[in-house]
């Protein structure tokens, strides 16, 4: 039997101990420069980081995806740049001959190059149709110009200056 001066105290269940910590190790040495990345676990290694120096070309292959990078739309970009130039240049023709003619070339460019993006680049929809709408403003904005011309100097042809 138990004393009865003593208290008595009630059971309490074991509580499993928690698990001895081993001490910590010494961290890895950070690897050397340009030396590869060693493997997640379970994974592929990845490329090497780019080194110093002259940055790499966009339009050579990409190490880390292995695809190529994409071309400019040259074609689109130029028919754009062609009749923006057409359009602004097309008014400004004061000669009607030597500006007129060459207000002409730029316009005729954009309408060109933009069919070509437009077959070839695809992708490059902003471009391409800006070139070819810009392009035949141009166009038809040089022929007003030269409609102005033939009436102005029609017009000053028919005028009698006898005194």
């Amino acid at each position: 039997m138990s004393d009865p001066n003593t208290p008595q105290v009630p059971d309490v269940p074991k509580v499993p101990g928690v698990p001895p910590v081993s001490p910590p190790s010494a961290p890895a040495p950070p690897p050397s420069y340009g030396a590869p990345i060693p493997p997640p676990a379970g994974g592929s290694a990845t490329p090497p980081p780019p080194s110093y120096g002259a940055p790499a070309n966009p339009y050579e292959s990409n190490p880390y995806t292995g695809t190529t990078a994409k071309k400019p739309p040259m074609f689109s970009i130029l028919a754009m740049i062609a009749g923006i130039i057409g359009v602004i240049g097309s008014p400004i023709a004061i000669l009607p001959f030597v500006g007129g003619f060459l207000g002409l070339l730029f316009p005729v460019a954009g309408v060109v190059l933009g069919f070509l993006g437009k077959k070839r680049e695809p992708t490059a929809r902003g471009f391409w149709l800006t070139g070819i709408i810009s392009g035949f403003v141009g166009i038809g904005l040089m022929l007003l110009s030269f409609g102005l011309w033939a009436l102005i100097f029609a017009a000053g042809s028919s005028y009698d200056y006898t005194y």
